[in-house]
């Protein structure tokens, strides 16, 4: 029988896609999501069109206080409570309210008797007060708790982009298998392969070009009504002015360094004054390497390295979108800035399902153990 998942700010699903995409040993399905949860309409209905009509549009504190509502009972409760205010980029981080979303997320936990929940954030939020309180929450609830940093490329996602996961069990240690065995690696990185960190024989990092080199040269400026993967693999209108800035830094790895030494001329005037930091902004991706973390607004390169490694471009949404493993068949509704935001927000289903992975083992494991206890001295 698979394992009941609740998914909360659920987005468009990057993580109950990694959780469906995993099997177990007869090729079954091993988790099913039974409710999902997100304030975003755009964001529900891609949900809904993937999986199933089970995920809920409203706020989550007014779902659990609405006395005619029951959360129902499951095995897993997975989840990204809105990160900005852990991020680096949020200049009011300290007052900010979304830091304080874990506390549904846990009610949830405990309303639903889940025997497992795996938090997902920014790495900030494990060097945060806020982590602290999750903790000491979690162990009131009964729950032992092991958080980890992951890098998606360690995982198979072509992106370098660090978050943060928190494993609480109610039915064991979660150390025994989490963080899950890294499957890739650097391909430069020299040291010997440590076998409790990553699987035997780990590959090497996808990139850039194993992501998206196979598409051809996007085709007007809307979302089309076909298939994937060209339905959202379209570009945008720039002006003269950009496409000469484009131009004007040809080679990949370049940014707006280089565009202010070789065409002073078109850099901006705030860019010029600025003398440090900021070296991926207006930046072209590297073909072999990993891409930077693909945020919610990667179709403007002023924004960062999102300009295509060749092509006088930024990224389209399906390039973004498969650099954040998304499959090509994953349908996404709304707008073309509604879809940028899904998949800028969404957990990697790639490292999702490895996540699934741990959650998997840790359960079959202790269920394994329960049940020898009952037959021995039952």
């Amino acid at each position: 029988m698979a394992f009941r998942v609740i998914d909360l700010f659920s987005g468009a699903g990057g993580f109950t896609l990694g959780f469906n995409m995993f099997k177990d040993s007869f090729g079954n399905s091993a988790f099913k999501s039974i409710w999902a949860n997100d304030f975003n309409k755009e964001s529900v209905e891609t949900y809904n069109l993937n999986f199933g009509s089970h995920c809920v549009l409203g706020d989550i504190v007014d779902i659990i206080n609405n006395p005619e509502f029951t959360i129902p009972q499951a095995d897993i409760v997975i989840g990204g409570p809105p990160c900005q205010g852990f991020s680096l980029l949020n200049k009011n981080r300290k007052l900010d309210p979304r830091k304080q979303l874990w506390h549904p997320f846990m009610e949830v936990v405990d309303k639903s008797n889940a025997s497992v929940f795996v938090m997902e954030n920014v790495k900030e939020l494990l060097k945060s007060v806020e982590f602290n309180e999750i903790k000491v929450e979690a162990e009131r609830l009964g729950f032992q708790v092991k958080a980890a940093k992951l890098l998606a490329a360690d995982y198979g996602v072509p992106q370098m982009r660090y978050r943060a996961f928190i494993f609480g069990s109610k039915i064991g240690d979660p150390a025994l298998f989490f963080p899950p065995k890294r499957t890739h690696r650097d391909p430069n990185d020299k040291k010997p392969i440590d076998v409790y960190e990553y699987v035997s024989n780990p590959r090497p990092w996808n990139t850039v070009r194993y992501a998206i080199e196979d598409l051809p040269e996007p085709v007007g400026t809307e979302i089309r009504d076909e298939d994937g993967p060209l339905n959202i693999h379209f570009g945008r209108n720039p002006t003269q002015l950009s496409l000469e800035r484009y131009r004007a830094i040809p080679d990949e790895g370049m940014n707006r360094f280089d565009l202010q030494r070789l065409a002073p001329e078109l850099t901006p005037q705030c860019w010029i004054k600025k003398e440090s930091g900021g070296t991926d902004l207006f930046g072209r991706l590297w073909w072999d390497r990993p891409s930077v973390t693909i945020r919610t607004e990667f179709f403007k390169p002023e924004k960062g390295r999102y300009l295509h490694p060749v092509q006088h471009r930024p990224i389209t949404h399906r390039e973004a979108a498969r650099i954040q493993s998304f499959p090509d068949d994953f349908i996404f509704a709304g707008s073309k800035t509604e879809i940028a935001r899904q998949i800028g927000n969404a957990v990697p289903p790639i490292l999702a399902h490895h996540i699934a992975k741990s959650v998997y083992n840790h359960l079959k494991k202790q269920t394994s153990l329960v049940l020898d206890c009952q037959m021995n001295y039952g």
